[in-house]
């Protein structure tokens, strides 16, 4: 027990590093121009739309799915940002070092469904604020604030587009993995 605390902790520590700095630069440009540049009753309102998609049902965020398979992602270069990401490839090997028996995804249904459960929970955020992002970008085109208006676009692609295909690829990888222990299971109750 005192060892999966351990684990725990170690896991959330490692994870808080990536995610603190993606958010601080990712976020801190358009808080800055939302609080310089636009009335404060106004981002409040827009975010309130935009949050929308929290409420919108798995199947509803499968039709955003750009890809049936993992080609495009790789095309794309979102395994690259599998790396560098929270839950990454770094930070499982970083745990690994202290904790050689962590896995990081499991052979268990529980696990994987969980794991399902949480790239839809990370793409709806993520979906929420591309959504922000861009209703900030066309404010800031409309006002000729073209500087700013190149700054959260490219925000908008590294922290919510990229972010979203990611949940999407981890999704199929996960879901070829659950299908691939399933024919497993089902061969080994037959013979």
């Amino acid at each position: 027990m005192k060892e999966l605390i351990g684990l725990n902790t170690t896991l959330a520590l490692y994870n808080m590093v990536p995610n603190l700095l993606w958010t601080a630069i990712n976020l801190l440009p358009i808080v800055v121009y939302c609080f310089t540049r636009i009335e404060t009753t106004y981002v409040y309102s827009l975010l309130a739309i935009c949050s929308l998609p929290f409420f919108l049902k798995k199947s509803s965020i499968d039709h955003l799915q750009i890809g049936r398979t993992i080609f495009i992602y790789k095309k794309l270069g979102v395994p690259w940002i599998n790396k560098v990401a929270q839950n990454g490839v770094i930070i499982n090997s970083l745990v690994k070092i202290r904790f050689p028996e962590y896995k990081g995804v499991t052979n268990q249904q529980a696990s994987i469904s969980r794991l399902i459960t949480q790239t839809y929970m990370f793409e709806k955020f993520h979906l929420v604020l591309f959504l922000f992002y861009t209703a900030i970008l066309v404010f800031s085109l409309v006002n000729q604030d073209f500087y700013w208006a190149c700054v959260i676009f490219l925000t908008n692609i590294l922290y919510n587009i990229y972010p979203n295909l990611l949940q999407q690829y981890i999704r199929l990888k996960l879901n070829n993995y659950k299908n691939r222990i399933d024919s497993l299971q089902t061969e080994a109750q037959k013979g």
